[in-house]
């Protein structure tokens, strides 16, 4: 059997590289590993969420676990229940991507599981065997409760009162849980996104199109975008200015460090971090290291160096102390906080950590192994005194992602061009 888990547990499109055959062999592996264990199992909004669902479950129970249904549910949510439980958490979700795809992530108390310890399951889901019905299964509508009444208590004392908030939820898990925790503390707050299908999930809207809410961005003071299980945030300012990862993670880096919450001061982001953010903390006193790209590589790497914060451009953001995974509601909430306690708008702040020219590209591919060419890290080191570039395979999607970073912008976009162009060849051998 092929390596079924990738950066971010199992994923692919529903029907083909994702079946309720194959959900059912993971559940039926857990179940005879871990069972009689508790496992909390929470889903986004698309179609394929509530199949994946039964057949995962039916395979735990067949091997005697107890099981806890939450129903729609962000990731995050998932995994601070499952943390504050010290049980197994499943999330079904396909976080940013299409509603045709979807994913099963594995947590054991709040954190995803190692490498090791996924290929161990699937050697097991290899050889298991059905078994005979003894398990139990129960849907608790307190799951969610525990999760807003956890982060209310969290952020004790922070009062939005008076501040205008848009909130893209990108028809996905977030409607259960963003708009309710905002609206308690106070925020006046209106939903976009807000109507799932269980096909319109991060259609056009969402943190992956911050360009749909962009446009509605007038008379707001801040901008929060989701992706579909609300594990991610994109700001808007009140310009309506993107702001990404990188920035959030600079200027919330630095009020940490004021307020001595910063562990270290370290900052664990990943390759695909730019530049502008590494020379904008080194001037402060904080160091950037790099991992690969996952969330849960940054985890690790937080872990290792001993940090308690960390994160990717593209708006996972993990503070420790607070949950054990990026939550893109705890990252806004995070950032109110900042502009309430410096008194300075969302646009400001977002100012202060400078940008260098970066080019990130897609390029389908039929074989994502074409990233390690060493044709193409021949051509990476004939530029690598102008540029940064990375050139990876996606590990979700069957793309190759291309990225290129300098001081000229013009000429950032056609060395990203050139590389995309030699991906394709490359690919078609």
């Amino acid at each position: 059997m092929k390596n079924l888990f990738g950066t971010d547990g199992l994923r692919g499109v529903y029907g083909d590289d994702l079946t309720d055959e194959l959900a059912y062999k993971l559940g039926l592996a857990l179940g005879e590993m871990y069972g009689p264990s508790l496992f909390v199992v929470g889903h986004d909004t698309r179609e394929s969420a509530e199949p994946l669902q039964k057949a995962l479950v039916k395979g735990l129970l067949e091997k005697g676990a107890k099981v806890k249904l939450a129903g729609v549910l962000p990731t995050p949510a998932v995994a601070m229940v499952s943390k504050l439980l010290d049980c197994f958490g499943i999330v079904i979700s396909a976080s940013h991507n299409p509603y045709q795809y979807n994913g099963i992530k594995v947590l054991r108390s709040g954190f995803k599981l190692p490498d090791e310890e996924e290929r161990k399951i699937e050697l097991v889901m290899e050889t298991v065997s059905a078994g005979v019905e003894k398990g139990f299964a129960e849907f608790d509508p307190h799951l969610r409760e525990l999760y807003i009444e956890t982060l209310l208590k969290s952020f004790h004392g922070l009062d939005l009162s008076g501040l205008k908030i848009a909130v893209d939820l990108a028809n996905g898990a977030a409607i259960m849980t963003t708009p309710e925790v905002l609206n308690a503390l106070g925020a006046n707050v209106t939903c976009f996104s807000k109507e799932p299908n269980g096909k319109n999930i991060n259609e056009n809207c969402g943190s992956q199109h911050p360009e749909f809410l962009s446009e509605r961005m007038r008379g707001f003071d801040l901008g929060i975008l989701h992706d579909g299980d609300a594990d991610r945030c994109i700001l808007l300012g009140e310009n309506a200015e993107e702001i990404h990862g990188d920035k959030i993670m600079g200027v919330v880096a630095v009020q940490l460090k004021h307020e001595g919450r910063l562990r270290n001061d370290v900052v664990v982001a990943t390759i695909m971090s730019n530049k502008g953010l590494e020379d904008y903390l080194l001037d402060r006193g904080i160091k950037l290291t790099r991992v690969k790209v996952g969330d849960k590589y940054v985890l690790e790497g937080m872990i290792e160096l001993g940090t308690n914060f960390g994160g990717e451009r593209s708006g996972h953001i993990i503070f420790l102390d607070r949950s054990t995974t990026g939550d893109g509601l705890i990252t806004a909430l995070e950032f109110l906080r900042l502009m309430l306690s410096t008194g300075k708008s969302a646009s400001e702040l977002s100012k202060e950590v400078e940008d260098y020219p970066q080019v990130l590209l897609n390029v389908p591919v039929a074989d994502k192994s074409v990233a390690e060419h060493p044709t193409l890290k021949r051509e990476i080191e004939k530029y690598l005194e102008r540029f940064r570039i990375v050139v990876r395979a996606s590990g979700t999607e069957r793309l190759v992602r291309v990225m290129v970073e300098g001081k000229d912008e013009t000429e950032v976009k056609r060395v990203a061009e050139e590389f995309c162009r030699l991906v394709r060849e490359l690919d078609r051998g």
